[in-house]
């Protein structure tokens, strides 16, 4: 800044240079928003997001060649914290679900997450629903896929790039067969026959 006077008594008001140039700011504003959104994603990879919950129909035992049901329960969730002195919200949103049924089977990222059936229903096919076709001990793996948005100081709601990538504990899931016989021996009348 340049800085002049001029003579208040002076009908002329002819204005002189006095001193100058000299800086009036100390250093440049911060642009504190920049800075935020320069590091969010970072914050929101260290968000604490709770995991999907995984369950399944029928379970944990179920039978080879037959619909076994799964789900997954997911909420959204919000943090508060502090950045450069601003209050910073950040929310995680689950947007699509990838699934590992255990026998080598994998499916998504998908956006269906499933629900439970009613117990009269348990065995029909739904949109998560798989069939084993080998006996055995496994484990369903699941993986949440949410999106974040954050706000500054109960601003407007900002995306966040990239994606929160959460990991659910396994759910252990014992396949077993059937085999079915007809039976025509009366146990009465033959207590030896096959099913007596």
């Amino acid at each position: 800044m340049y800085w002049y006077r001029a003579n208040r008594a002076d009908i002329s008001r002819d204005w002189y240079y006095f001193s100058g140039p000299e800086c009036i700011h100390g250093e440049k504003p911060r642009d504190i928003l920049a800075e935020i959104a320069a590091s969010i994603a970072h914050e929101f990879q260290r968000s604490p997001i709770v995991a999907a919950t995984i369950g399944s129909q029928p379970g944990p035992h179920t039978l080879r060649g037959k619909e076994t049901n799964v789900w997954a329960e997911a909420t959204t969730q919000t943090f508060n914290l502090t950045m450069l002195g601003q209050q910073v919200t950040i929310t995680a949103t689950p947007t699509a679900y990838t699934w590992n049924y255990g026998d080598g089977t994998i499916w998504g990222p998908t956006p269906t997450h499933g629900a439970p059936l009613h117990q009269d229903r348990v065995g029909e096919r739904t949109q998560t629903s798989h069939i084993y076709t080998e006996t055995g001990h496994l484990t369903i793996s699941l993986t949440t896929h949410f999106n974040g948005s954050y706000t500054v100081n109960n601003g407007p709601q900002l995306p966040i790039p990239g994606q929160g990538n959460i990991a659910s504990p396994p759910l252990p899931l014992t396949v077993w067969r059937a085999k079915t016989n007809l039976y025509a021996d009366n146990c009465i009348q033959n207590p030896q026959g096959i099913g007596c």
